[in-house]
């Protein structure tokens, strides 16, 4: 993802001058600056740089040399010697910075109005809040003013101003990406996020920005190369939480027309629901005092009136209430591991409906508490999210839907939030302009290993998580030579090599070459790996010892195992 940068530099100007919203930034940077930038990278070429060019935006939470970092608080501003090492690995890739964009004072709200810089104006309606707390920055990207921007996620406020402006918003796992240089709001499950046009160019930016930091406590390396770009894999198991009467008619309507059209089935989070509460009035609450204890004690008088009443009231934590909590949190995230054991993503409604400014005048609290009904809890339960558009409501107003995955799930939610995304929406933000074509899919690299497929294992089968859980991906289908027969060993296949053979339809799948063996273990007799003849070259992949399938239903002329199981065969339930 590169631009020229000249270009990209007089795009972004005009944009924000055609766009006319000063409350969008706290520190935009002056025209001069931006052009030498742009003239400089110019000159010096790509060079390789993923990002060379490209304009972005950062949230005033996050530290960029030179430039204030205000968290939307004029008497907390400090100017840093050193960006964030997020800022710092965009610039290396040739990202050309804006500005740093307005936001929930201290992160703290999901409306994007707690600032005494004033209010982003929504980009489709300017009665309507434009979400929070990264209000700047999802409007920055929706206005089409810049290509991506940084934000942070605690609550929700990466993915709220995605749905309000019609752009994606990449949650990562907490962790992947470095959080020095960044204004805490609860420490423990913050994390810098990703808004963009497209899911493509939000995994581009998170390809450069994440990677461990031993300068972070919080930092932690990924278990295996979690952002390689994959196809469209022909089955998910997807659930969904039905919106009941949580949400708006419009929001409710689309969530159940993207859950129709992957065949989801409905499941209750309530208990998710329950323990996203804890944000509210719980220890995190305290979290966010402990981050803040300096300010509020020295410069109370200089907080938002909102940010301040939050901040206070973690002063009455109980030590003892907050054990109940962590049990409690405990007892939850088992549950979402439970969950993911039985399925691919959880799909959901990004925010329940988009409040209005008067709506928030009148009651401060209410209405931005709703917003976080279906984010609250993603962090708190160590899980990746991506929020995608998914249509227009009958007030004309954006509505978006969120693909939630266990930690490190990234890439492989990646294919189908982009899917969800071209199929609802054909416009990037409030600009009209097409979004830009998808990326290419990674090929093999070389610390993978491919591993044809041909039961349970495959894509929206039972056995796929075994492959997720190493850090798998779905590269294409595929057939065998005519050389194979294939027979129901109980509630799997088992493929041999037989004289009077014919092609078998399956799936290859990249899987790390370290966790061969991890997989191997798990694979019980007669069942194993051999070398398979596809239609086009050898492949690694599942074989049965020839003595395994005596007796047992040859099931070739169904061509696979999925046929087989559609015809509702005895033991193919659960393979």
């Amino acid at each position: 993802m590169t631009e020229d940068p000249i270009a990209a530099a007089e795009r972004a100007i005009a944009a924000d001058l055609a766009h006319d919203d000063r409350a969008l930034w706290i520190t935009r940077l002056p025209d001069a600056a931006i052009r030498a930038r742009a003239r400089t990278l110019s000159e010096e070429g790509p060079r390789g740089r993923s990002l060379w060019g490209v304009p972005f935006a950062v949230k005033d939470n996050i530290d960029v040399a030179g430039l204030p970092t205000t968290a939307a608080c004029p008497a907390f501003a400090y100017t840093p010697a050193e960006d964030a090492p997020a800022v710092r690995r965009l610039l290396d890739a040739g990202a050309l910075l804006i500005g740093k964009t307005n936001l929930d004072q201290f992160a703290t709200g999901l409306v994007g109005v707690r600032s005494p810089y004033g209010v982003p104006r929504n980009v489709f309606d300017a009665d309507r809040v434009p979400g929070g707390s990264s209000s700047g920055a999802g409007c920055a990207v929706a206005a089409g003013i810049v290509t991506f921007a940084l934000g942070t996620d605690t609550a929700g406020s990466g993915r709220v101003p995605a749905a309000f402006g019609n752009i994606v918003g990449l949650k990562p796992t907490i962790g992947s990406v470095s959080a020095r240089g960044m204004v805490p709001a609860c420490r423990s499950i913050d994390t810098i996020s990703v808004f963009a046009g497209s899911v493509d160019q939000a995994m581009a930016v998170q390809r450069v920005i994440a990677a461990p930091d031993s300068a972070d406590p919080y930092s932690r390396a990924a278990p295996f190369a979690h952002l390689r770009r994959s196809p469209l894999p022909p089955a998910f198991r997807v659930r969904f939480a039905d919106p009941g009467d949580l949400c708006a008619p419009g929001v409710a309507e689309a969530t159940r027309a993207v859950a129709a059209s992957l065949k989801a089935d409905p499941v209750d989070i309530t208990p998710f629901l329950e323990i996203a509460r804890l944000l509210y009035d719980g220890p995190w609450v305290a979290e966010r005092t402990a981050a803040l204890e300096d300010v509020l004690r020295d410069q109370a008088e200089a907080l938002h009136p909102v940010t301040r009443a939050i901040l206070e009231g973690g002063q009455t934590r109980r030590t003892v209430d907050a054990f109940h909590a962590f049990h409690k949190l405990a007892q939850v995230r088992r549950l979402a591991v439970e969950l993911f054991a039985s399925c691919d993503v959880l799909l959901l409604p990004t925010t329940p409906y988009c409040p209005t400014l008067a709506e928030l005048a009148a009651d401060p609290i209410g209405p931005n508490s709703r917003l976080g009904t279906y984010t609250n809890f993603v962090n708190l339960c160590d899980l990746a999210a991506i929020a995608v558009p998914a249509g227009f409501g009958p007030d004309g107003l954006p509505v978006g839907v969120t693909l939630v995955g266990p930690a490190w799930s990234e890439g492989r939610l990646a294919a189908l939030a982009d899917h969800i995304h071209r199929a609802r929406v054909s416009t990037l933000g409030a600009t009209g302009l097409p979004l830009p074509p998808p990326a290419e899919p990674d090929a093999l690299a070389a610390d993978e290993t491919a591993l044809f497929c041909v039961g349970g294992h495959m894509a929206g089968l039972p056995l796929n998580g075994q492959l997720l859980d190493l850090g798998a991906r779905f590269l294409r289908t595929a057939s065998t030579s005519p050389a194979y027969r294939l027979h129901a060993v109980g509630a799997r296949p088992g493929m041999i090599r037989a004289p009077n053979g014919a092609a078998i339809a399956g799936e290859v799948w990249a899987l790390p070459t370290c966790a061969i063996g991890a997989l191997l273990a798990q694979v019980p007799p007669p069942l194993g790996f051999g070398t398979v003849d596809l239609d086009d070259g050898p492949c690694l992949g599942f074989l049965a010892e020839t003595e395994g399938v005596t007796n047992t239903p040859d099931i070739t002329a169904f061509g696979g195992w999925r046929a087989w199981i559609a015809a509702g065969r005895p033991g193919s339930e659960t393979a």
